[in-house]
C-alpha cells in the first residue's frame, strides 16, 4: 500500500458507530474568552461533547479575562501561562508533565486529546504516553508555514520536525481537510484522520443582517460592502486584500471595505488602505451581525489549516472568494456556490475579485447557494465524528513509543 492509500484508508467515515460516554482530558493552550479560530471551534466541540454526556476535563492556561467568562459545566484545570511575543492576548501553557502524570494517575481518563502543540501540549503528550493512555491530537495551525512571514524562514524545517515528532507520538491526529492530510502524509506524519470543522448555521445566517449596523458603517441600504474577517497579521496575506479592494473600488466606487479583526498588522493595514473601516475583533452574535450585514467576502490567506471564516461567510449568505485549499476546497464549487483561485495564484484571485463587481447575477447565485452548502456542516455531526475516532482508539492498544 502506498502512502496516499494508507492515508485515504483512515478517513473518518469508515469508522464504527460511536458507543456510550467517555472521560476525556482535553488539553489546549487557547480557549475562550480568547478570540481566535482554534479557541472558538474547540469550544464548540467541547459543548457538543458535553451535551452528549461525555465527561470533559479541560486543561488550559489561566487567562486575564477568566473572571468575566467561565466555561459553564466544565471540569477545568487552569495552569500558568506566558504571553506569546507579538500576541500579548494569547498564552502559552507552562510545561507540567509531572503534575499531569499525578493528576491522571489519581483520576485516569479514558483518553487524552491534545489540541495545541505548545509546552503544555507537549507535556500532555509525554504524560499520556508514560501512562499508556489512548491519545489523539489536532493539527490546527501551520506554524512552520508562518515562519517565512516573520523573518525566521530558516526555522521552517526544525519547526516541521518538531510538529511531526509531536503528532507521531499520538494514536491518531485529526486534520480538517483532505488536502492537508495529503500534505502532511508527504512530510512523514502518520495515523492521520480527516475530521471536518463545523459551522453554527443558526448563528451565522442572513437573518441577522442589520441596517442599523450598516448605518454605523456609513453605507446606504443598497450600497455593497466587501468584508474581510481574520487576525491582522503578516501570514494572512493582507497586501493581496488591499490590491483586491483597490481594483474592485476602481470599478465600483461606492464599494465599502469593512475589516473585522485585530493584530500586529493593524496599523500597517490602516496606512496602506485608509479607506477601510477597521472595526476590531468581534465575537458571538456581534460577529454574526457583521458577516450578515455585508455582501461580498474575500479571504486571501494561504497559510490556513482550515479557515473557519470561509464556512461562516458562506452560512451568512455572502459571495465568497478564497484560494482553492483547506475549507474552501472542501466546500466551494467554483462559479456555483463561491469562487476559487489556485493556491498562490494572485492574478487569478484578482480576476475572480473583479468578477464579484462585474457580474451581479453571478454574485446573487453565489449568495443563495453558498448558504445551502453549510447546512450539513453542523457541530453536532462533527462531534459524532470525533466520538467515532475516539471509540476506534479504545479498541486498540496505545503504541509502545515513549516521549
Amino acid at each position: 500500500m502506498n502512502t496516499s492509500d494508507a492515508c485515504e484508508a483512515l478517513l473518518v467515515e469508515h469508522l464504527p458507530v460511536p458507543r456510550p460516554s467517555l472521560r476525556v482530558a482535553v488539553v489546549t493552550e487557547t480557549y475562550p474568552p480568547e478570540v481566535n479560530g482554534v479557541a472558538v471551534t474547540l469550544q464548540q466541540l467541547v459543548l457538543r461533547l458535553q451535551a452528549s454526556n461525555h465527561q470533559i476535563q479541560l486543561i488550559r492556561p489561566r487567562q486575564p479575562l477568566d473572571h468575566k467568562e467561565r466555561q459553564a459545566g466544565a471540569d477545568e484545570l487552569l495552569v500558568r501561562g506566558l504571553e506569546i511575543p507579538r500576541y500579548p492576548q494569547l498564552r502559552l501553557g507552562m510545561p507540567m508533565k509531572r503534575a499531569l502524570v499525578a493528576q491522571w494517575s489519581r483520576q485516569r481518563p479514558d483518553l487524552v486529546h491534545v489540541a495545541t502543540e505548545g509546552p503544555l501540549g507537549w507535556s500532555a503528550v509525554q504524560a499520556a504516553r508514560q501512562l499508556r493512555l489512548p491519545l489523539s491530537t489536532d493539527f490546527r495551525t501551520n506554524f512552520h508555514a508562518y515562519s517565512q512571514h516573520y523573518g525566521i524562514g530558516w526555522l521552517r524545517k526544525p519547526i516541521a520536525a518538531y510538529l511531526r515528532k509531536f503528532h507521531n507520538l499520538a494514536d491518531c491526529t485529526m486534520v480538517p481537510s483532505s488536502d492537508l492530510l495529503q500534505d502532511l502524509c508527504a512530510q512523514g506524519f502518520e495515523r492521520l484522520m480527516v475530521v471536518a470543522r463545523g459551522v453554527d448555521a443558526a448563528r451565522f445566517s442572513p437573518v441577522h443582517r442589520s441596517e442599523a449596523l450598516r448605518a454605523q458603517w456609513g453605507v446606504a441600504p443598497d450600497q455593497p460592502v466587501l468584508l474581510s474577517v481574520g487576525r491582522l497579521a503578516r501570514e494572512k496575506n493582507l497586501d493581496l486584500l488591499v490590491r483586491c479592494w483597490q481594483a474592485m473600488h476602481a470599478r465600483q466606487p461606492d464599494l465599502k471595505l469593512v475589516v473585522v479583526g485585530d493584530g500586529p498588522s493593524r496599523n500597517a493595514l490602516a496606512q496602506a488602505c485608509p479607506e477601510a473601516l477597521l472595526v476590531g475583533a468581534q465575537s458571538g452574535d456581534e460577529l454574526a451581525r457583521h458577516y450578515a450585514s455585508a455582501d461580498l467576502f474575500v479571504f486571501p490567506s494561504v497559510t490556513e489549516t482550515y479557515g473557519n471564516v470561509t464556512p461562516e461567510a458562506l452560512a451568512s449568505g455572502l459571495a465568497v472568494l478564497a484560494f482553492d485549499y483547506a475549507a474552501a476546497a472542501e466546500l466551494i464549487r467554483h462559479g456555483d456556490n463561491g469562487l476559487l483561485a489556485p493556491r498562490g495564484d494572485e492574478a487569478a484571485f484578482l480576476s475572480s475579485a473583479m468578477d464579484m463587481v462585474n457580474k451581479p447575477a453571478l454574485v446573487q447565485r453565489l449568495r443563495e447557494r453558498g448558504r445551502a452548502t453549510t447546512l450539513t456542516q453542523d457541530w453536532g455531526q462533527i462531534a459524532r465524528q470525533v466520538e467515532a475516532v475516539w471509540h476506534q482508539l479504545l479498541t486498540v492498544s496505545p503504541p509502545a513509543a515513549q516521549a
